[in-house]
C-alpha cells in the first residue's frame, strides 16, 4: 500500500467521511478530501541529489583510496549519482532538501487544480465544489473551490484554513485538524451558501487517494 493509502487509518476515513457528511447536510456545497503521495516526481532534484551528494562520495573515495585518478573517478561518479538518485526517490526528507520551496507550492497548486477536473468537481449543479488536497511528500495543504464559491469566498481565506490542516499534520494531528477546518469552511459556506430543497450529494463523501 502507498503512503497516501496509509496516511489515515480507516477509522480515521469514515470519520473524515462523517465530518464531510454532516457539513453538507447544511449548505449546498460539495467538499471533497483527497491524499495524494507527491504532486510531481521531481526528477530535476533526484538528478541534483545524485550529482551533489554522489559526486561529492566519488570524489573522496577516489581522493583518498584511488590516488585521485581520473580514471577511477568517472566511473565511480555514476555509480554513486545513480546509487543516490535512487535513494532519493524513496526518501522523501532527502529529496526535499533538494527542491525550491517555491515549486514546492507550485506543483501541489497545479496538482491540485488538475484533481480538481479529475474528479469532477466543477461539475456540480451550483458551481459550489470545495477540495481540500493533502500532498505528503510535499507536506503541503491545498483548498481549491469553484466559481460560484469565489464570488463569496477568497482564496485567502480558504488556504489560512488550509494552514491549519497542515500545522495539525506536522503535530501528529491530521484527521483532527482536517475534520475541524472542514467544520470551519462548513459554517462559511452554510452562510452563503445554505442547503436548498431538492439538494442532492453530488460527489462521494470518502476520502479520495491517488
Amino acid at each position: 500500500m502507498t503512503q497516501a493509502e496509509t496516511f489515515f487509518t480507516e477509522a480515521e476515513k469514515q470519520q473524515i467521511a462523517a465530518t464531510i457528511a454532516g457539513v453538507e447536510k447544511k449548505t449546498s456545497g460539495e467538499v471533497v478530501a483527497m491524499v495524494v503521495a507527491a504532486s510531481d516526481t521531481y526528477p530535476e532534484a533526484t538528478l541534483l541529489a545524485g550529482l551533489t551528494i554522489g559526486g561529492l562520495a566519488a570524489l573522496l573515495i577516489t581522493d583518498f583510496f584511488l590516488a585521485d585518478s581520473l580514471v577511477y573517478f568517472v566511473p565511480l561518479l555514476l555509480c554513486c549519482a545513480f546509487a543516490i538518485g535512487s535513494l532519493a526517490k524513496i526518501s522523501p526528507p532527502l529529496l526535499r532538501l533538494f527542491i525550491p520551496g517555491s515549486r514546492l507550492e507550485t506543483m501541489v497548486a497545479h496538482r491540485a487544480l488538475r484533481a480538481f477536473y479529475e474528479k469532477k468537481l466543477h461539475t456540480t449543479r451550483d458551481n459550489t465544489g470545495v477540495l481540500f488536497f493533502i500532498s505528503l511528500l510535499e507536506r503541503k495543504v491545498w483548498i481549491l473551490a469553484d466559481s460560484g464559491i469565489y464570488q463569496k469566498i477568497s482564496q485567502e481565506t480558504l488556504m489560512a484554513h488550509a494552514s491549519g490542516i497542515a500545522t495539525g499534520i506536522k503535530q501528529g494531528q491530521a484527521c483532527t485538524a482536517l475534520c475541524r477546518e472542514i467544520e470551519a469552511v462548513g459554517v462559511i459556506l452554510t452562510r452563503y451558501f445554505p442547503i436548498k430543497a431538492d439538494d442532492t450529494n453530488e460527489i462521494s463523501n470518502q476520502v479520495l487517494i491517488d
